[in-house]
């Protein structure tokens, strides 16, 4: 049977109106939840643990982005109770052009100090595909985000440049669908280094003297200790040492979940008004397909059909072409997401997470739209005598 005899006569340009409503459907849901999924990464990670930073800006980048977090005030951060550990951390941009304030999608250098068990609760070791995680003791050292090495098309054991200096790729991280995907993680020592590098009043302020190496992060991770409340000892902190720029996880995290809630209701909404204008489409153009051969279904009525009969008919050229449409739409959403992902869009960063939820809703959405269709056209001719129909088929 040849492609064409499967599509009944006079859809073809239904059909493209459903593959293009259904197109726009996935690839607005793909956009939504590429967003949530890194979101409810994000989410993850901030909940896991207490976020602090010097006052100020202008320094660093990330969670962490603030003023100087001295090494005394670390120690502070350590004394205050129910604290149950402080990693030194110095986030910074790969790129310096980056604006401070587009944290979540850019590539950063994380320096560890990796001599301390990292405190976040659900990331006690950040999960390693390949090669293995940093070690006390390393230098030159970094292991890289999922997103980071396949831009790259880095493996453990490659080279890579960061910051003007050349490391060794000892791991690559699972793909995490978060900040993460994006990071080169590397001892805080070779950091401090890189910083030093490329920040001039730095050099300047450590050559006098008044700050140690020590002194030199832009923030760090705080855990807490079994039965504590995370939010209220983020406020112990903020309380008891001063100059600091301190993270409420909870309120960061209900920040994060409504604004990914309202902003894939508002792309869902968007490909759902375009996908039912398509089904308007069709239900017409059924309708009017059926009306055509009214006379055709009037005798098939006056010779004993019932209405089920003719609603079978119907319904199965509705569900045809409903998924003609269905799939030429998701195949249309997954050539342009990944043409813009892999062309479009640079340092490997990916826009659309096409899942298998959503496309099985998709195709699910326009077959029921075809059957809707196809019962709607239906009644339509129910209504009528068989001797009506026949007349008016005349």
């Amino acid at each position: 049977m040849k492609l064409r005899e499967l599509l009944p006569r006079g859809y073809s340009f239904t059909v493209v109106g459903i593959a293009v409503g259904v197109a726009g459907l996935v690839s607005l849901g793909a956009m939504a939840e590429r967003i949530t999924r890194f979101i409810e990464g994000g989410d993850r990670f901030v909940l896991g643990q207490i976020s602090v930073a010097g006052e100020g800006m202008g320094m660093g980048t990330g969670f962490t982005a603030g003023g100087l977090l001295s090494a005394a005030k670390i120690q502070e951060i350590a004394a205050v109770p129910g604290v149950s550990g402080v990693q030194a951390q110095v986030m910074l941009p790969l790129n310096t052009s980056t604006s401070h304030f587009l944290t979540l999608t850019q590539e950063l250098i994380m320096g560890m100090d990796v001599s301390v068990p990292i405190p976040n609760r659900h990331y006690r070791e950040l999960p390693v595909a390949a090669g293995r995680p940093l070690r006390p003791g390393d230098r030159r050292a970094t292991v890289l985000g999922a997103d980071f090495a396949a831009s790259r098309h880095l493996s453990a054991g490659a080279s890579v440049t960061l910051g003007g200096q050349e490391f060794t790729a000892v791991g690559i991280l699972e793909k995490t669908f978060t900040a993460p995907d994006r990071f080169a993680l590397v001892a805080i020592e070779d950091a401090r280094e890189l910083w030093l590098r490329r920040d001039p009043l730095l050099v300047q302020v450590f050559g006098s003297g008044s700050l140690g190496r020590g002194d030199l992060n832009t923030g760090a991770a705080v855990g807490w200790r079994d039965g504590l409340d995370p939010d209220a000892l983020a406020r112990r902190i903020q309380a008891t040492v001063t100059g600091l720029n301190v993270t409420i996880p909870g309120e960061l995290s209900r920040l994060l979940r409504q604004s990914t809630a309202f902003f894939s209701a508002l792309l869902l909404g968007i490909g759902a008004l375009g996908l039912l204008i398509g089904g308007l489409s069709l239900a017409n153009t059924v309708t009017a397909a059926v009306f055509e051969r009214i006379r055709d279904f009037g005798i098939k009525r006056a010779l004993g059909a019932t209405d089920l009969d003719l609603l079978g008919e119907v319904l199965g050229e509705g569900i045809r072409v409903s998924l003609w449409g269905g799939v030429a739409g998701v195949l249309l959403a997954w050539i342009i997401g990944t043409a813009v992902d892999t062309r479009v869009l640079r340092d490997g960063q990916q826009l659309f997470l096409f899942s298998p939820r959503l496309l099985a809703f998709a195709i699910g959405f326009s077959l029921a739209l075809g059957a809707l269709a196809a019962g709607y056209a239906t009644l339509r001719i129910a209504r009528l005598s068989p001797a009506e129909a026949i007349r008016r088929g005349s």
